[in-house]
């Protein structure tokens, strides 16, 4: 007998099977253990990163949420002309710095500095996004220019807002009711009667149709050639559905 023989213990008849993807019929307990044997470290990893993604997160939005909270701050604080400046050139991307601008564009249109308001509502649109004061700002771009006497300026400007079927009723119909002004200044009725017509298409009950009719009364007698071959072209069909209010300083 060899000394170094395997010796089976009397009695043990066990049937020693090893556990992996060979064994016919693991059990739910075997497939988490052959499953962890040999993914343990990425599922480590996956948990980490998980981990950092979430904790990052969680940082980013609690600080976004003080930041915001301080401009906030800082805009309450901004009570003069100098403070809002500062305050623009502080937080220039924020939606608040828009409203600042707004603030400082009606402050230089009230002193009839109507350059100033022009720069000022022109800073202000873009950072308003789509807040409904952006387009009240770029009706103040507009209208600031007509009331320096710059036609040119305005009247293109104008003509964008009253033919832009997106925005709101009011503003539509204020800046047609304007461009009628200047086309009854110009002794262009036929132009002005399209625009009269706008305003009142686009509103009819606002306060803006209501000028327009009395403008219309003013107009003289046109033509039916020149009313069938005027030189502005028609305006779009209003949109269906628009909110009516406006605030806008100083119009006349």
């Amino acid at each position: 007998m060899a000394a170094n023989a395997p010796q089976t213990p009397a009695g043990d008849d066990r049937n020693l099977v090893t556990i992996d993807e060979n064994y016919l019929a693991p059990t739910l307990e075997d497939r988490l253990q052959i499953f962890w044997s040999r993914h343990s470290g990425k599922v480590w990893a996956l948990t980490g990163i998980v981990t950092v993604v979430l904790v990052g997160r969680y940082a980013f939005e609690t600080y976004a949420a003080y930041r915001e909270r301080q401009v906030q701050a800082d805009y309450a604080a901004a009570t003069t002309t100098a403070q809002l400046q500062a305050f623009v050139q502080t937080h220039s991307t924020a939606i608040l710095a828009g409203v600042a601008q707004l603030r400082l564009a009606d402050e230089a249109y009230a002193a009839g500095n109507y350059a100033a308001a022009c720069e000022a509502y022109t800073a202000a649109a873009p950072l308003l996004a789509d807040n409904p004061l952006a387009a009240r700002a770029r009706l103040g771009a507009a209208f600031a220019p007509l009331q320096a006497g710059n036609t040119a300026t305005a009247k293109p400007a104008l003509e964008a807002l009253a033919n832009d079927t997106a925005l709101a009723r009011a503003y539509r119909a204020e800046a047609a009711y304007h461009l009628a002004v200047v086309a009854r200044d110009a002794g262009q009725a036929a132009d002005a009667t399209r625009w009269i017509e706008l305003v009142t298409t686009v509103e009819p009950q606002g306060a803006w149709a209501n000028r327009a009719n009395q403008l219309r009364d003013s107009l003289p007698a046109i033509p039916a050639s020149a009313a069938v071959s005027g030189g502005a072209s028609p305006a779009p069909a209003p949109d269906a559905a628009q909110p009516s209010s406006v605030t806008f300083p100083g119009k006349q």
